[in-house]
């Protein structure tokens, strides 16, 4: 089992750009994918992106595909979200998350951070 922080989130101007890190306590943290999901005041969670163990394989959702990366560092037990070209819908918060398997749904994921707040001002 795996501990999710994460840090990064903040107030940025649209057409900006911000770099979230969660960082995972446990020795096994190079046994999960790890995604990133985001949740808007009155919305559904939704999920943003996927990366696996190795960190050779990666996915997007269609709205941050081209402005978004993800990335680990497996040496530093840390997963990251590159965020360039932010607009204002991409304000929510941003949750951290693991999974033994693979998936895009929030259900598939079982360990959770706290979330960090990315507003975007337009």
């Amino acid at each position: 089992q795996v501990q999710l922080v994460e840090s990064g989130g903040g107030l940025v101007q649209a057409g900006g750009s911000l770099r979230l890190s969660c960082a995972a306590s446990g020795r096994t943290f190079s046994s999960y994918a790890m995604g990133w999901f985001r949740q808007a005041p009155g919305k559904e969670r939704e999920f943003v992106a996927v990366i696996n163990w190795t960190g050779s394989s990666t996915a997007y959702a269609d709205s941050v595909k081209g402005r978004f990366t993800i990335s680990r560092d497996n040496a530093k037990n840390t997963v990251y979200l590159q965020m360039n070209s932010l607009k204002p819908e991409d304000t929510a918060v941003y949750y951290c998350a693991a999974t033994t398997h693979w998936g895009t749904l929030v259900n598939e994921f079982g360990t959770w951070g706290q979330g960090t707040q990315v507003t975007v001002s337009s």
